[in-house]
């Protein structure tokens, strides 16, 4: 009974921290994206002659924010969908501890 106790508590510890990676990823990557483009507004509201670099670099910026959302969703689809590392941890343990070595 206990370790299915211990499998239940990793399965859902797991869906947890899918759920905050994925969650928090967005959220990081909505706020980003939101001072990016107020910034970007700002600089050609000032000097409108420099729209082309800005945009560009405003592009690069966007990418760069996007990447880090991409690779914490990527990390979070990996905990719901493949085998779980954790989990094999734990029943890895659980049978050394039953068969007694």
């Amino acid at each position: 009974m206990e370790i299915a106790q211990f499998v239940s508590n990793v399965q859902g510890l797991t869906a947890v921290a899918a759920a905050l990676l994925i969650g928090l990823a967005a959220l990081g990557t909505a706020v980003g994206f939101g001072i990016l483009g107020g910034k970007f507004l700002e600089g050609v509201a000032r000097q409108p002659e420099l729209t082309p670099m800005l945009m560009g670099r405003m592009f690069l910026m966007a990418g760069l924010v996007d990447a880090f959302a991409a690779i914490s969703i990527v990390m979070g689809l990996y905990l719901i969908f493949a085998k779980n590392p954790f989990l094999t941890e734990v029943l890895n343990l659980a049978t050394k501890t039953t068969t007694g070595a």
